[in-house]
């Protein structure tokens, strides 16, 4: 066991103690409403879908079909892993409830998925889904909603355009936890105009909350996005009346998340503390590193630092 923070491995053990377990990303052909006009367009100003969407994940594909793919993928290296679908892409619950309970039950159906990990917005959840996820959680498998919540600052909220603000976030994770579902959520730490005490003040407000796992992403320049303008624009001193965005150094980012690990309760388990995009989608940062190094140099720091959990 982790002495310092609950790992991922182990939250997993506890939900599934017959199997290791693996996600299989599944692009299910969703988009989002800030995306399609419906709230707002262009989508969230740092989102590249390419910079997560593994090879064997092609939206042309049935989900069967790409999680048979994706068993195939990972079955050589891991031949006894039972496995999660992951409804990774853009947002997985915008959509009829009689189409998501069609896609969800064919995951379910196909062999070797053991329970759905379904990624989704704050604002794209309601009753019926609620309702429908229940029923599969307890009837199918195990089902994990995970919401990006990026941040508990309207603020930011309003800046990366999001859409929704941080009440909606609080009363989507409030309702899902009421309705017996994992809840899991992504943060991404250096968003725009955010200071080291408003990050710190989010993963302590997300901490007061019925969350059980947590995905810290740093903020990443990748091309293709309103962001990369932006910080092109800054980088030749062009005034483009937006908040400097400063990309983390390696060094900073880690004393950041040995300073995370303080503030959040071992109940919620942490799932990741980076992103990586692919070289060729990637402007800032650069690391050079993979995640398990960083997990290496992020636990050198908290044996230096000799941190304890606050809460």
């Amino acid at each position: 066991m982790n002495k310092w923070y609950t790992e991922y491995s182990e939250f997993l053990r506890r939900l599934f103690p017959e199997h290791k377990m693996q996600k299989i990303s599944v692009n299910a052909g969703f988009s989002c409403p800030n995306r399609d006009g419906t709230v707002g367009t262009g989508g969230c100003i740092y989102c590249n879908n390419s910079t997560f969407s593994p090879a064997y994940c092609n939206g042309d594909s049935s989900v069967s079909a790409q999680l048979e793919a994706g068993r195939a993928f990972f079955g050589n290296k891991y031949p006894d892993m039972c496995y999660l679908a992951y409804f990774q892409s853009y947002t997985s619950t915008y959509g009829d409830t009689g189409r998501l309970e069609e896609i969800f039950c064919e995951a379910l159906g196909t062999p070797g998925i053991e329970g759905l990990v379904v990624g989704t917005r704050p604002d794209c959840i309601d009753t019926d889904i609620l309702s429908l996820l229940s029923s599969l959680n307890q009837d199918n498998g195990r089902i994990i909603v995970e919401y990006g919540v990026e941040s508990m600052h309207d603020k930011t909220l309003r800046l990366i355009n999001r859409h929704h603000d941080a009440q909606c976030a609080e009363n989507a994770i409030v309702r899902t936890s009421e309705a017996g579902i994992a809840c899991g959520i992504h943060l991404i730490m250096g968003l725009p105009g955010e200071t080291e005490a408003d990050m710190l003040d989010t993963v302590r407000k997300i901490s007061s909350l019925p969350v059980d796992t947590v995905k810290f992403h740093q903020l990443q320049v990748v091309r293709n996005t309103p962001l990369a303008d932006i910080y092109r624009r800054q980088q030749n001193n062009e005034d483009c009346g937006y908040p400097l965005v400063t990309p983390f150094s390696l060094d900073s980012y880690i004393k950041l998340c040995a300073k995370i690990v303080r503030v959040l309760p071992r109940r919620i388990a942490i799932e990741r503390f980076t992103a990586q995009s692919p070289a060729n989608l990637l402007i800032a940062p650069s690391w050079g590193i993979k995640n398990y190094q960083f997990v290496h140099l992020l636990h050198k720091e908290l044996e230096a630092g000799r941190y304890n959990s606050e809460l």
